[in-house]
């Protein structure tokens, strides 16, 4: 007897240039124009990028002034973040009005499962198209789409089409896609990773596939299983609803340098204070911080601290944050301060429940 296989059907939306979409949004004189979200014409890193900028080259994570350089005429935006939240916390009611497998991996991505959804729809590449449509007739925003049988492939199909596109990979198309795929392209395989799999070799999936799980293991360790699994569509990984936040953090690079100990606690207190405001949003609380200073010559150091006790309010935070810079000496200046909060009490995720559809 032929033994039926339960597949989830799994769609990760993510939006387009999501912080610099949003500021166009608002601002209609930035709109057509290359923005950068996030740092100054001199200093700073930028956050997010307009598709406008990224024509020039310009991408997040870049120093500002490599961006600035690429890009003459680039406008810099103060990323607001408060706004961000709120746009998003919009779009992911549109996501649970189909499903309540609803996994954020940021503002601006989600998986979603909708093997089971709200709307009794049976093809997930429709339901794609009308929740990236109602998220640009009610939000004014365009997202992209990948639909899969699982996370990994979703994510990989979401990014082929961007923006304001969509893909499905379907069960049959599924390995003859990952076989396809240039080597760097997989999720989870980092520039390091990459050049060492192309100085063996491995240039795309199907090189990858043609490699032996002792092979793989010997060179890349545990990750080794994964990168064999994943070539071949296999990933059990389900959508967590309740993904478990691992830390909450805040950081700001100032335009001037930080010379003295009583210059970073004024500074580290607003950090503080902004710290507080998330957790009681987020109503969380944390046993651990984490002290990040970066300093004028990029290099940087952490130093944490474990209490018994939650930490919610700046009024907890601060007197850690003052044992942690009595304790470390520094003579260079400083140009970037951050806080974060890890440990968090945290629920189990639920099991989420399959059925088998047809894609």
């Amino acid at each position: 007897m032929e033994i039926q296989v339960e597949e989830r059907k799994i769609i990760h939306i993510d939006m387009d240039a999501f912080y610099a979409s949003v500021e166009q949004m608002d601002n209609p004189v930035l709109r057509g124009k290359p923005i950068a979200v996030g740092g100054t014409r001199l200093r700073g890193v930028v956050a997010a990028a307009s598709y406008e900028a990224r024509k020039f080259g310009v991408k997040s994570a870049m120093p500002s002034a490599t961006a600035a350089r690429l890009c003459p005429d680039l406008i810099f935006v103060r990323p607001r973040f408060d706004r961000y939240q709120e746009i998003s916390l919009q779009i992911r009611a549109i996501f649970y009005e189909y499903t309540d497998l609803v996994e954020p991996l940021s503002l601006d991505e989600a998986f979603l499962d909708v093997t089971s959804n709200k709307k009794g729809i049976r093809s997930a590449t429709l339901l794609a198209q009308e929740i990236r449509k109602r998220i640009k007739e009610e939000v004014g925003l365009t997202a992209s789409a990948g639909i899969s049988i699982n996370k990994f492939t979703a994510k990989i199909a979401s990014d082929v089409n961007k923006p304001n596109g969509q893909l499905t990979v379907p069960p049959n198309e599924l390995e003859e896609f990952l076989e396809k795929l240039p080597i760097d392209r997989f999720f989870g395989i980092g520039k390091v990773t990459a050049t060492k799999m192309k100085e063996l070799g491995v240039r795309n999936g199907k090189d990858l596939k043609q490699k032996s799980l002792v092979f793989l293991v010997q060179h890349f360790g545990k990750s080794g299983q994964q990168y064999y699994n994943i070539v071949r569509g296999i990933q059990n990984s389900g959508v967590k609803p309740n993904r478990e936040r691992k830390s909450l953090a805040v950081e700001h690079t100032y335009g001037s340098d930080l010379h003295s100990k009583r210059a970073v606690l004024e500074k580290l207190e607003r950090i503080a204070e902004e710290l507080e405001t998330r957790l009681e949003k987020r109503q969380l609380g944390g046993k651990t911080l984490t002290l990040k200073i970066k300093f004028s010559d990029f290099t940087q150091m952490t130093r944490s601290h474990t209490r018994e006790q939650e930490m919610r309010t700046a009024a907890d935070i601060l007197p850690v944050v003052e044992g942690l810079v009595a304790e470390n000496d520094w003579e260079k200046p400083i140009r970037l301060l951050g806080l974060s909060l890890s440990k968090f009490a945290s629920e189990e995720p639920k099991e989420e429940m399959q059925l088998t559809i047809q894609f």
